[in-house]
């Protein structure tokens, strides 16, 4: 990675008040050295988010004070990073992806937001139906790809919603990099959570709210993040609670191709434990991989299938991901019928029933997920939630906006 003038930064006396004794030891370099707190997954084993989650397991090294009063510091401590230290709650910060944005945004922090380590996945819209709920979206497209030294110390955040380890494998970073910002402007706390099928992610995984609550103890937001996750699971209790019996749920494909034509399709195993997939889980739905050796989609995996591949699988519903920009009718207008005249993709069930559908975001907060959820209900069991093109809303957009602004009771 290019070095400039900023290498031999000296910092503040400000960012030395805030972020002193910000990194504990080497736990920031936690991730090239093996694991740091346990294991990949501590003593979580059920499904991300639900209610059986045990947020608590990080394991003996984790220590996260529950508050502070104004003037004291405190510490959170999460893979790869380790153990942070925070001399004064941030005000400013910038996420790498949707999902930790939306982790900030849901806490009332939308106003701290700086910028984005990727635009194109980072979805907005669902804000719309929260009565004031927004981003600066302005200021999102002054900085859509935050990824570079020189980016960081130019917004001059107070904390940085990356995984560390997923700058030095995707885009070129060292070590010494990653300590440089950390130590100069400000600390990195975060983790590459959508999937578990990368070989360099070797330290600890989170489940969606495990990482929520790792965020709420950055923003000293509690009590937020506890009204989130009884929200979040009285409506997941309710969804299941209609749910169809495990014999009558249809086997699903899930799958990325961006293009309007699609040709081969990048499969995702749904017993994949990332929180991109914690829908689907949620929903208790059916792999139609089982029992294949197809293996998921990952930086080192860039297998594709061919249609000839897919109707030797012939599953009942197809997800297709790639296209969140599209409404679903857009998206059966143009991908669906393009499936349905194409030869071989005419033969699959799911295109002859209709039932191909936009495969949800990469990266989900708490928001989105909601929204994710609600539409896969629709997608998987219509004749219980209704069509996924209905208008159907299956729970209380006021009492979500509510938690986020803060009109809520503790």
């Amino acid at each position: 990675m290019a070095r400039d003038q900023n290498d031999q930064f000296t910092p503040t006396r400000r960012q030395c008040l805030r972020y002193g004794g910000s990194v504990a030891g080497t736990g920031l370099l936690a991730g090239c050295t093996g694991r740091s707190d346990g294991g990949s997954d501590g003593a979580t084993t059920a499904a991300d988010g639900s209610a059986a989650t045990d947020a608590s397991t990080d394991g003996a090294t984790t220590t996260t004070t529950e508050s502070a009063t104004a003037g004291e510091s405190y510490s959170v401590t999460m893979a790869p990073a380790g153990e942070v230290t925070f001399e004064s709650v941030p005000e400013q910060w910038v996420a790498y992806c949707g999902a930790f944005a939306d982790m900030a945004v849901a806490l009332g922090q939308a106003d701290g937001l700086a910028g984005i380590g990727g635009i194109d996945r980072y979805y907005t819209s669902v804000y719309d139906e929260l009565p004031g709920v927004d981003v600066d979206e302005e200021r999102l497209e002054q900085y859509p790809e935050v990824r570079t030294k020189e980016e960081f110390y130019e917004l001059d955040c107070d904390v940085h919603l990356y995984d560390p380890q997923m700058l030095v494998n995707w885009f070129d970073w060292s070590e010494s990099d990653v300590q440089e910002i950390a130590e100069n402007v400000a600390p990195f706390v975060g983790n590459l959570i959508f999937r578990r099928s990368d070989e360099w992610h070797d330290y600890r995984y989170y489940t969606l709210y495990e990482a929520f609550e790792k965020v709420a103890t950055v923003f000293q937001e509690r009590e937020r993040y506890r009204a989130f996750e009884s929200f979040h699971d009285e409506f997941i209790a309710d969804i299941q609670s209609e749910m169809p019996p495990a014999s009558e749920r249809p086997d699903v494909f899930l799958t990325f191709e961006g293009t309007d034509e699609p040709e081969t399709f990048s499969p995702y195993r749904l017993d994949d434990r990332g929180t991109s997939k914690k829908q689907w889980r949620d929903l208790g739905v059916p792999d139609a991989l089982v029992g294949t050796d197809i293996e998921n989609l990952s930086t080192t995996n860039r297998g594709e299938l061919d249609y000839e591949n897919l109707l030797e699988i012939d599953p009942d519903v197809i997800l297709v991901r790639g296209h969140e920009r599209k409404s679903p009718r857009e998206f059966r207008d143009v991908v669906l019928d393009y499936m349905r005249n194409h030869p071989v993709g005419s033969e699959l069930t799911a295109v002859q029933n209709g039932r191909v559908y936009r495969g949800g975001y990469l990266h989900q907060g708490p928001i989105h997920n909601l929204f994710l959820t609600e539409r896969a209900a629709k997608q998987i069991y219509p004749d219980v939630f209704g069509e996924v093109t209905g208008d159907a809303e299956l729970f209380d957009r006021q009492a979500v906006a509510d938690i986020v602004t803060g009109e809520f009771e503790a």
